[in-house]
């Protein structure tokens, strides 16, 4: 199966043409920021949905703005960019993509200049009813006076990548991170939820987590109003994971991903419980337009459209 073409600077190139310098912020530095978007395939419509993507443009320029640096793109201009990476590919097909932004200029302090690509690819899902083992990492979650997770730039993952590889060698899937006060923050790239006595519960985003789009969709939408539970966002203790009745962690990427251990403690019967299966069935009907409620979040990709 050939790989896609990757949209960098206005132009669609092999993926072996999308190179930077070495000597490059970007390359030495990890000096980019980046967003996960994704876009579903509707059979009925005939048509691929990119979701929620002025929210990812929003978050994009937050991060930029922390970074100091810019990028001479409109939201406009965005959006074509991503619907050009995709009608120039004739994907059709789900596919998740990086929006990149970065800087090609050399040196600790350089902002300029500024470039950004978009980079679709094949992401497996995960196989539906199963979940994944996770562990309480042993790795602290960077905090928002050090490298701010509401940042999302390529350096951050570094301490996921520490996190993930540790949990590899141990035996599970994936880590759930600590906050530096020993709270329950999130997992490498995904945030979380649990229920427990009978509520939804995810920790608030000053327990150093992402402002995840995924969450938002979840605690605005899906959750009350289709599964009918209302999240509740406060501080969760480790032990609570290991007494939850479900747990799972969420993301562009991960989009619903099932939790059904934790340090070997099952969660709950140790199999997907109703509420995360519930979740689940409502996000994707919702992101690929099953579910046709908000349309204002799916940006269509051969349909003409007014942004």
């Amino acid at each position: 199966m050939a790989d896609f073409k990757i949209w960098m600077n206005g132009r669609l190139v092999l993926q072996a043409e999308a190179v930077l310098p070495v000597n490059s912020a970007a390359v030495f530095y990890a000096t980019n920021v980046f967003e996960g978007l994704r876009a579903y395939w509707n059979e009925r419509d005939g048509e691929l949905y990119g979701f929620r993507l002025a929210d990812h443009f929003a978050r994009l320029r937050e991060s930029m703005k922390m970074m100091r640096f810019s990028v001479p793109y409109s939201v406009e201009d965005l959006f074509e960019a991503v619907r050009a990476v995709l009608a120039g590919n004739e994907v059709r097909e789900d596919v998740h993509m990086h929006l990149v932004a970065y800087v090609g200029g050399a040196g600790l302090d350089a902002t300029s200049p500024t470039g950004l690509y978009i980079n679709p690819r094949r992401r497996q899902r995960v196989v539906e009813g199963k979940g994944v083992s996770a562990c309480i990492s042993s790795w602290v979650r960077t905090s928002d006076n050090a490298i701010p997770i509401r940042l999302k730039c390529g350096a951050n993952y570094q301490n996921g990548r520490l996190a993930r590889l540790q949990a590899k060698v141990d035996g599970y899937d994936e880590p759930i991170f600590l906050n530096g006060r020993g709270r329950v923050a999130e997992g490498t790239g995904a945030t979380l939820f649990m229920v427990r006595k009978g509520r939804l519960c995810t920790p608030t985003t000053s327990n150093d987590i992402l402002e995840s789009i995924t969450r938002t969709t979840i605690i605005e939408d899906v959750a009350p109003n289709v599964v009918g539970m209302d999240v509740v966002e406060r501080e969760i203790d480790r032990t609570e994971l290991y007494t939850a009745d479900e747990a799972f962690l969420c993301g562009s990427g991960y989009e619903i991903t099932p939790v059904t251990s934790i340090d070997r403690f099952p969660v709950g019967t140790g199999e997907v419980g109703p509420v995360t299966r519930a979740i689940s069935t409502a996000y994707i009907n919702l992101v690929r337009g099953v579910d046709m409620r908000h349309p204002e979040w799916r940006t269509p990709t051969y349909k003409p459209v007014r942004l």
